[in-house]
């Protein structure tokens, strides 16, 4: 678990760029061009957006308020976005999104908690 979780903290950035990649594309791609996903999609709001999350959360404790604060912010910009790409915007989605990201923050915590692990970087 441990070194998964140095994985994560040392390329945090990665993980989140990849992340807002996958979601942005997934988000505004047009309805009709997808195959039927399995599941509920407020379920993949809330997987994506704690997904998103978790590695800030877990590298910058300190500043994952304010990342969460970009990232919700994000979320509604897409949110707005989707009507003009044959997408439903709906207020059911930002609050699964927000949820993920308040989920992603508390998971982190808890793994920075139970396996504490300090990255020493080159100055």
């Amino acid at each position: 678990m441990r070194v998964l979780l140095t994985v994560i903290k040392t390329n945090w950035i990665a993980f989140t760029l990849v992340t807002l990649a996958a979601i942005t594309v997934l988000s505004i791609w047009p309805l009709d061009e997808f195959p039927p996903v399995p599941g509920n999609d407020k379920t993949h709001h809330f997987i994506a957006y704690a997904a998103l999350m978790f590695p800030a959360a877990l590298s910058k404790p300190k500043r994952c308020l304010l990342i969460a604060v970009l990232f919700v912010a994000y979320s509604g910009s897409i949110e707005l976005v989707q009507p003009y790409v044959n997408r439903y915007a709906e207020w059911a989605d930002m609050i699964a999104n927000t949820t993920g990201i308040v989920f992603g923050i508390i998971l982190a915590k808890l793994m920075n908690c139970f396996f504490p692990i300090s990255i020493n970087r080159p100055r």
